[in-house]
């Protein structure tokens, strides 16, 4: 990873930090998230996975547009890191454990690399 690289991970991971130690508190259901990026084509490449515990509890979260309201900070810690995203829809999206359980049996490696 090239210098310029590592200062953008560092400051993209601590932006996503602050969102997450948000969301666990504000964002019912809410349990973690994690991102992916290639940095030869960053931030155009940047996927931000938020998870929730079950279905109904994302589902509720729509409902209630609790989604919304995460890309919305997502997207705005991310440019108080001076990380600029177009679209943030783009680059959100939204999965739960109880899908990884039922369909990669937890194995969330196996589960991210579709």
């Amino acid at each position: 990873m090239k210098k310029m690289d590592k200062k953008v991970d560092n400051a993209l991971r601590g932006a996503l930090t602050e969102v997450c130690e948000l969301a666990i508190d504000e964002v019912s259901g809410f349990e973690w998230l994690t991102h992916f990026s290639n940095y030869r084509d960053f931030p155009a490449s940047l996927l931000v996975v938020c998870v929730f515990s079950t279905k109904d509890e994302l589902v509720n979260a729509q409902n209630t547009q609790q989604d919304d309201y995460l890309r919305e900070l997502i997207h705005d810690k991310l440019s108080a890191a001076n990380i600029q995203i177009k679209d943030i829809r783009q680059h959100v999206k939204f999965d739960t454990e109880e899908a990884c359980e039922k369909e990669h049996a937890g194995k969330w490696n196996e589960r991210f690399r579709r």
